[in-house]
């Protein structure tokens, strides 16, 4: 832990703060932080944790950095979270997608003396084994059990569950979640629909082409869920077949309001990424630290709670 008095002068030097390039990076004199995520260059909603961290960095006067593997690789990660480790950060965030792929390196940075909060993908239990101060996220499964309870509340019996990060296992947790609220085993009705956004649709109109009787489509997020939006336009399923859908985004957000998806489930990824950076700082500073991890969802968004998600979706929400 670091003198107060260094962390006092870097407060006034804070004031110098600049975001720069795609809200990825705050520059400061300070505690430096380096979030790095599983996500490919091509998913967009990581731009609002993208926000999050600049945004806190900001107020916290220090200095922030996001790092991930272009296409996705989860091996890549690994390397990359090692690297971060290699330039001795004060603190590093990061997901916990594969359990086996990631846990060395985030051990090994843990052992080099770097605290590391998890967050977005993992578990409190992973936390814990990993050696990690907290998890501060969605838990996925219990999101995806309310989901499954709301859409059985609504007379739903089958559905199909359009995974695009099948690799990321806690991520199917919600697929699970959702059948085990209707109270169904969740056998083939989740298909692995990969992240090319061509091929998410082709899947999609395959498998209801194949089973016409399903009741319910479940995406996992913008990358599955935009894709599906136009594979239910073509098929005339539009606002007919009920459609839930993980996470939100600018097409999420007007499918709601049109009508062709009934809700989404904010996990707020917001406060993933600014709420690990603004702990850290404190921890360092202070020696203050939450006693429980934090959960940042589920909220559900529906048609008639638009205002405010729509004026930030894509960027806060």
């Amino acid at each position: 832990m670091k003198r107060i008095t260094k962390h006092l002068m870097g407060a006034v030097l804070g004031a110098a703060v600049a975001v720069t390039g795609f809200a990825t990076t705050a520059q400061a004199e300070g505690e430096k932080y380096i979030l790095v995520s599983h996500a490919p260059d091509s998913d967009s909603w990581w731009n609002t944790i993208k926000n999050g961290i600049a945004l806190a960095g900001e107020q916290m006067g220090v200095e922030v950095e996001y790092r991930n593997p272009p296409t996705g690789d989860l091996a890549d990660m690994a390397r990359i979270l090692e690297q971060a480790a290699a330039s001795s950060p004060d603190g590093i965030i990061t997901t916990l997608a594969d359990f086996d792929v990631l846990s060395g390196p985030i051990k090994a940075a843990v052992d080099q003396g770097i605290n590391v909060i998890i967050m977005n993908s993992g578990t409190p239990e992973q936390t814990r084994e990993v050696g990690a101060l907290m998890f501060v996220g969605q838990p996925e499964y219990d999101a995806g059990l309310a989901a499954g309870i709301r859409a059985k509340g609504d007379g739903i019996g089958s559905f199909v569950c359009v995974n695009h990060v099948i690799s990321n296992t806690v991520v199917a947790e919600r697929c699970r979640g959702f059948a085990d609220g209707l109270g169904v085993d969740l056998g083939s009705q989740m298909i692995d629909s990969g992240q090319d956004p061509s091929e998410i649709k082709n899947r999609v109109q395959a498998y209801l082409t194949a089973n016409p009787d399903t009741d319910a489509v479940l995406t996992l997020g913008p990358t599955s869920a935009d894709p599906t939006i136009l594979a239910l336009q073509e098929m005339g399923l539009a606002g007919d077949i009920y459609f839930g859908t993980f996470d939100l985004g600018t097409e999420i957000v007007k499918g709601i309001k049109d009508g062709i998806i009934q809700w989404g489930i904010d996990q707020q990824p917001f406060l993933q990424a600014y709420l690990p950076v603004v702990i850290l700082t404190n921890y360092d500073r202070y020696g203050v630290l939450p006693g429980n991890n934090i959960n940042s969802g589920p909220g559900f968004v529906t048609k008639d709670a638009l205002a405010q998600v729509e004026k930030w979706a894509g960027e806060y929400r």
